[in-house]
């Protein structure tokens, strides 16, 4: 398949579906939570996308490139920490963090493999 957009990326697809599981369950989280662990892990896990588009828009600049790529990584990273926190605070399951959890080292393993070769991704 020809890539024509960020969209058409399957890291970036992963990201957007892994943060759309975030965003329903994030909605059962308790009310105290709203403007901390909710804002916090939504923000996070929907700025994996977003950095990932902007990192794709600047493939011709590989050091920008790649930068953007360590930005989403970053995000990722971030959404992890924020998974244990809900586990811990027993807003979702084992099974359900671990399997996000897995989701996100495998698109931060995707991520790092771009960033790896940006010549693969200019043009």
């Amino acid at each position: 398949m020809k890539i024509r957009s960020h969209n058409d990326l399957e890291v970036y697809q992963m990201a957007f579906e892994a943060a759309m599981e975030i965003f329903e369950l994030s909605k059962g989280f308790p009310q105290e939570e709203k403007y901390s662990l909710v804002d916090q892990i939504r923000r996070s896990s929907r700025s994996v996308c977003a950095n990932l588009a902007e990192a794709y828009l600047k493939r011709k600049y590989p050091k920008s490139f790649v930068a953007k790529l360590s930005d989403s990584e970053g995000e990722a990273a971030e959404t992890q920490v924020w998974l244990i926190f809900s586990l811990r605070c027993q807003y979702i399951d084992d099974s359900t963090a671990q399997r996000l959890n897995k989701a996100y080292e495998q698109i931060i393993g995707k991520l790092v493999n771009m960033a790896l070769q940006p010549e693969k991704w200019s043009y």
